[in-house]
């Protein structure tokens, strides 16, 4: 069977997988069913590759391996949707990628080979680094909102006590509440800011993070198409990947 035949069958395995994933709000009966499912048709989909050989036979396993990884972890997010079950979600998609690409790199040979081989692992490396950043974001965000709405609440709080001891008292005692109310707000809103300059803070350093462990995968496939050469070819090509990739 030809490239063809494997691409459709793999969008096949893919749609399978996937068939639940618009279901929200899974009961336990409901998610036992479903993992069953993904079960099901990862030994149909493994199955369906026995009539392959070869390189092509083991592209096709880790395309339904990884589809079943991706499933399982879509639909952990499903039943429990959590910043951490998305994160698994988008690790599991960059293994998938890896397991495949490492596949693929399999037809070639020599540093063809070996570049193909790091290539992935930097695109696996990449986005996982990605998904990271994305979870530290995330958690930061949520962090700045829960202290935000604390500042407010208070604030509110602050607010009603002084206009309900107001009304017991005179129209001074309403001036007196207006300043206070307006104090409280004043100081929820520079906590409210404080919150999310330090959420915008972590959200800088998680990208400066990610990008930098993506150079160091980038700055090992630019190495290893240096192997090509020898002598003092091969010093300027490592020489140039270091000024780069920023590398001493």
């Amino acid at each position: 069977m030809n490239q063809f035949n494997i691409s459709a069958i793999a969008v096949a395995i893919g749609l399978a997988f996937s068939a639940g994933a618009m279901a929200q709000g899974l009961s336990t009966n409901e998610y036992k069913a479903d993992k069953k499912g993904i079960t099901a048709e990862y030994k149909s989909a493994k199955s369906n590759c026995d009539s392959f050989s070869g390189n092509v036979k083991d592209r096709c396993k880790a395309e339904a391996r990884g589809n079943e990884k991706i499933a399982k972890a879509e639909l952990e997010f499903r039943y429990k949707p959590t910043d951490k079950t998305r994160y698994d979600v988008r690790v599991a998609k960059a293994q998938a990628d890896y397991s495949v690409a490492k596949e693929q790199c399999d037809d070639k040979a020599g540093n063809v080979k070996d570049v193909c081989l790091k290539q992935a692992k930097a695109g696996e490396i990449s986005a996982k680094a990605d998904a990271k950043a994305q979870m530290k974001i995330s958690d930061a965000n949520k962090i700045a909102n829960q202290k935000s709405s604390a500042a407010h609440m208070i604030a509110d709080e602050k607010s009603a006590d002084a206009n309900k001891t107001a009304d017991q008292k005179s129209s001074a005692a309403h001036m007196k509440a207006d300043e206070k109310a307006a104090d409280a707000h004043k100081t929820a809103n520079q906590k409210s800011n404080a919150a999310h300059m330090k959420a915008d803070e972590k959200a800088v350093e998680a990208r400066k993070d990610a990008a930098e462990v993506k150079r160091d995968a980038d700055f090992a496939v630019a190495k290893e198409k240096c192997d090509v050469y020898a002598g003092d070819a091969k010093s300027l090509c490592l020489n140039e990947a270091k000024a780069q990739f920023g590398k001493s």
